[in-house]
This record gives C-alpha cells, sequence and structure tokens, in this order.
C-alpha cells in the first residue's frame, strides 16, 4: 500500500512494447483507508488515459506478516475495483507462472524479473521500481496466455466439424 506499481503495454501477439510504466508511492503517515482511495483514483487516470482492453493483476500470496498480507488483498480489491468500473477483462497470474513465463524460472529473483522486462520490452535501462517491473511483467505474461489462449481457441475451432443446420419452425 505505499508503493503500488503499474504498467500498460501493448502488442500484437508475441510481439509487444511499453506505452508507459510507474508507481503509485503513497506517505505511510496518511491513514490507510485514504492511501486506498488514492490507489483507486490514479488507477482509474491511468485506465482513462490508456483505454486499455484487460487488466491483468498478480494473485495474492502469504507474506511473512498476516497484517502485510491482509492490506495487499485489499489493495488487489482496489485495482480489480478500478478495472471492473471500467469494464476491463481481468485476469489473475500467480507470482510463480509470471516469473515462469517471463524469466523460465518459477523461483526467479526480483533482480532477474527486472532484467528480463527490461531485454522484452527494449528498455536502455532497467524498470523502477521493482513495484513497477513486476507490473510490467504481468502484464507480459497476460499477453502470452492471453495469446495463448486465443490460439487454442481458434484451432479448436478450425477442428470442430461443421454443424449441420438446424430446422426452425415459425409461427405466423
Amino acid at each position: 500500500s505505499e508503493t503500488t506499481g503499474w504498467g500498460v503495454i501493448e502488442g500484437d501477439g508475441p510481439r509487444y512494447h511499453i506505452l508507459e510504466y510507474g508507481a503509485i508511492r503513497l506517505p505511510t503517515s496518511q491513514k490507510f483507508s485514504a492511501r486506498l482511495l488514492t490507489i483507486c483514483s490514479a488507477l482509474e487516470e491511468i485506465i482513462s488515459r490508456h483505454n486499455p482492453e484487460a487488466c491483468a493483476i498478480e494473485d495474492g500470496f502469504l507474506a511473512t506478516n498476516v497484517k502485510v498480507t491482509l492490506k495487499l488483498g485489499q489493495v488487489r480489491g482496489v485495482a480489480m475495483l478500478a478495472a471492473e468500473r471500467a469494464g476491463l477483462a481481468i485476469q489473475e497470474y500467480s507470482p510463480r507462472l509470471v516469473k515462469q513465463t517471463v524469466v523460465g524460472y518459477g523461483n526467479a529473483e526480483k533482480h532477474q524479473v527486472q532484467e528480463m522486462v527490461r531485454v522484452l520490452l527494449s528498455l536502455k535501462t532497467l524498470p523502477e521500481p521493482q513495484d513497477a517491473a513486476d507490473a510490467l511483467a504481468v502484464a507480459i505474461c497476460h499477453f502470452h496466455h492471453a495469446g495463448l489462449t486465443q490460439r487454442i481457441l481458434a484451432a479448436e475451432a478450425r477442428s470442430r466439424p461443421p454443424t449441420p443446420p438446424t430446422r426452425r419452425r415459425a409461427a405466423r
């Protein structure tokens, strides 16, 4: 809730490029509920500016501190609310799947994810802060998996035998 990373990418299948990324940074002195409102407002402004088709969010994970885990869940809820209000398709990805997709190893370290995001998006420098790099990694993961799902559905549609026309009756 102190730093919420975000990133917007676009592309066509396996190729994509970055539009914008950053982090919403909030003072710890601010009440938690006020931070949630600020996060929601900032995300709604980003969504309004870029008009994305989908929102990819990292699944929650169990932090070492229960309070941190609960706060993370509340921040995720605010992000999902902003996306839902905008009518975006929302997809969640586990941290392990994001790392596996971007780095090729599900237990990759944060700096490895950051470096692969830099390489995959052809950035000259590492995306900072790491929260923004993580958000970009989730977006890249979504491109890979959403594209794969579309290709599978298209292949299934091509392999199905044509359905025979059905007889319909009309009453006059």
